[in-house]
């Protein structure tokens, strides 16, 4: 059952959180693209799904840590501090993503809906926004780095990795 448990959590940090990390990294530049051509539909589409597989895999990664724990219960590990770290570092990941990167996202969104392209005092975020949400990404991107690290390496393990 552990074997189970443990390859449906890597599946899903792989199926799940890749695309998450992928599209937001993404967003930035693409939102960048998009506010310098007013009007341009392709531009628009672009941010607009790399939202969407934010938001789509974001809720879909909720299935990696429950099976996380689900594995680290039945290989006993619940109480090791590498797996508490990377506990509470997937939960300001998670709070990062939530509460950062995806509103950030949502208000670059609306800001290119209030768009007319005829000048700009169209209220249309600056490129601070832009720079603000790839901080946040890059935030959430080593948070998750540091997890996946700590999931491999294992400090104290007697695997020997």
């Amino acid at each position: 059952m552990t074997k189970f448990l443990l390859t449906v959590h890597v599946l899903a940090a792989i199926i799940a959180i890749g695309p998450v990390t992928v599209a937001a990294s993404m967003f930035p530049a693409a939102a960048r693209t998009a506010l310098a051509a007013p009007g341009d539909a392709r531009a628009t589409a672009v941010l607009r799904t790399l939202h969407r597989v934010c938001r789509v895999y974001a809720a879909v990664g909720v299935v990696v840590p429950v099976f996380g724990l689900a594995t680290a219960d039945s290989l006993g590990v619940l109480g090791d501090i590498w797996l508490i770290v990377s506990i509470v570092l997937t939960g300001l990941a998670a709070t990062v993503l939530a509460g950062l990167v995806l509103p950030g996202q949502d208000a670059l969104l609306a800001g290119l809906d209030t768009m007319d392209g005829d000048g700009p005092g169209d209220g249309v975020p600056d490129r601070r926004a832009t720079a603000r949400l790839a901080m946040y990404t890059g935030m959430f991107n080593l948070l998750w780095a540091v997890v996946t690290v700590l999931m491999i390496v294992r400090p104290g393990s007697t695997t020997g990795a």
